[in-house]
């Protein structure tokens, strides 16, 4: 007799894995994650213009509430350097007080569409215009980021940012916080692409941002150097709740707004959710879960008045890669950012600004993702314009121009795509045949009409449209007058129309 098993310790037998056997690697992984999720959080804050406390506030929310939360599994939630641009843009225009009701908005809007099953039809977005707009993002953010670095505050809008570049670059190299600025960021990028690219197993699963933070933040406090650095404040006090006034408030460009955040938010969280999927085994992101789930965590957000959270795909692919297994190691890794900002928050005050720029410029590079733009020129001309087109406009514009100008260009050349309209002529001694295939739309009326208006009047016609797939109003009349006129100057003309076609 051949001795039965028993169903718990059968390696295979399809349950999920006991939780000791996934406790310790959730608990390893949750460090990681918080590791670099701690001094990204700040940065984006500070990026964003405010205090850095509400950055880590979002990171616990991401951490504490959507990480407990159906919809994914591994993907970790906080505040994102994609929406650092929108954000800063937001808080100038309409001010701090505001950017609570903002995002409170967009997390109602996230849970709406969610609840009606639209988070799906995110995966229909052009992927042209997402990397279009993850690389305008870039741009904008390595434009920025630059001055902290030499010492200057960032200037409100783009063409600030390029009309003081000559500003800045004396700067860089005649002050002396310029000079300091510039060693420490160009210190943190060596730092972080030397520990990623180095150090051995199992040593660079510590985030090469948090080696370099603390190696540059010590040198600046050791040297003495002339740096700005992060101000740090009780995170009670730093609560921005929105008030009835804030409500009273709310204007069409506010709205607007709120209607901003939760579009790219919901796209940039459910993209990364594609991307992770791929890079584990474990259960799939259900969209619709997920996006009720962010949009959750933006509503508490918004309450507090803190940044606005997306599912980032730096902290979640970490999670991956650090082993985490369930949804537990991303709920502790809020909790350890809770941990630290109640018993440890001065720590904080020691990292220059310009090294937090080091990081988001990093951000903003990996964001232009220039391999893929290279292949898309390379392999899809017309898909690399559209992404090019979207950057550009995002750059000279803003987010959200950008953005539409994106969708409205990709609309376009996918319906100039699938118009594709044949014309063949046979060509006979006392007649013509002209066959027409695809689809007859207004896009390829001119090329029609140029085809039709070239046929002899000598001649007989027989003008077939029986296996045209789609024929529109504009074609179809076009096609009835050419007929008229034709048979007005005493021409034969015979009409093969497309079933269904009246």
């Amino acid at each position: 007799m051949i001795p039965q098993l028993d169903a718990s310790s059968h390696p295979h037998d399809g349950r999920r894995p006991a939780a000791p056997k996934t406790l310790g690697a959730d608990i390893a992984a949750s460090l990681v994650v918080f590791l670099v999720a701690l001094p990204l959080c700040v940065g984006v804050a500070a990026a964003s213009g405010v205090p850095v406390e509400l950055g880590i506030l979002t990171g616990i929310v991401g951490g504490l509430v959507v990480g407990v939360l159906p919809g994914s599994s591994l993907q970790v939630s906080g505040p994102a350097a994609g929406l650092t641009v929108l954000v800063a843009s937001a808080v100038s225009e309409h001010g701090l007080g505001m950017l609570g009701v903002i995002v409170l908005g967009a997390g109602v809007v996230q849970i709406l569409l969610g609840a009606t099953r639209l988070g799906t039809w995110f995966r229909a977005i052009s992927p042209s215009v997402v990397q279009g707009m993850l690389a305008g993002i870039g741009l904008v953010l390595i434009l920025g980021q630059v001055y902290p670095v030499g010492g200057l505050e960032q200037p409100d809008s783009t063409a600030e940012k390029f009309g003081r570049l000559g500003e800045l670059a004396t700067a860089m190299v005649t002050t002396p916080q310029g000079v300091a600025g510039v060693g420490l960021a160009v210190a943190a990028l060596l730092v972080m692409t030397a520990w990623k690219k180095f150090v051995p197993a199992p040593l660079n699963l510590v985030p090469g941002a948090l080696i370099a933070v603390v190696l540059t933040s010590a040198a600046a406090a050791l040297l003495a150097l002339p740096v700005e650095e992060v101000e740090v404040g009780s995170l009670l006090a730093s609560l921005n709740p929105p008030t009835t006034t804030d409500f009273g408030a709310v204007d069409l460009a506010v709205l607007g707004s709120i209607l901003t955040f939760a579009l790219i938010a919901s796209a940039e969280s459910l993209f990364s959710a594609a991307a992770v999927d791929r890079m584990h085994d474990g259960p799939k992101t259900h969209y619709n879960k997920e996006l009720v789930a962010q949009g959750a965590g933006n509503a508490v957000c918004g309450v507090f008045g803190a940044l606005p959270m997306t599912a980032v795909i730096v902290r979640s692919s970490t999670n991956v890669q650090a082993g985490g297994k369930t949804k537990l190691s991303r709920v502790l890794h809020g909790f350890w950012l809770l941990l630290f900002v109640v018993l440890l928050p001065g720590l904080l005050a020691f990292i220059p600004t310009a090294v937090l720029a080091a990081l988001l410029i990093q951000a903003g590079w990996k964001l232009l993702e220039l391999k893929a733009v290279a292949a898309l020129v390379r392999e899809h001309r017309s898909e690399a314009f559209v992404l090019v087109l979207t950057a550009v406009t995002i750059v000279a514009t803003d987010l959200l121009i950008g953005t539409l100008t994106g969708l409205a260009a990709a609309v376009v050349k996918t319906a100039v795509e699938v118009s594709r309209l044949s014309v063949e002529a046979e060509h006979a001694d006392d007649h013509v045949r002209v066959q027409l295939g695809g689809n007859a739309t207004f896009l390829r009326l001119p090329r029609l009409l140029d085809h039709l208006e070239r046929l002899p009047e000598d001649k007989h016609v027989h003008l077939d449209l029986s296996t045209v797939r789609h024929l529109d109003r504009a074609c179809h009349q076009a096609v009835e007058n050419w007929v008229v006129e034709h048979r007005r100057n005493n021409g034969s003309v015979e009409v093969a129309m497309p079933a269904g076609t009246g």
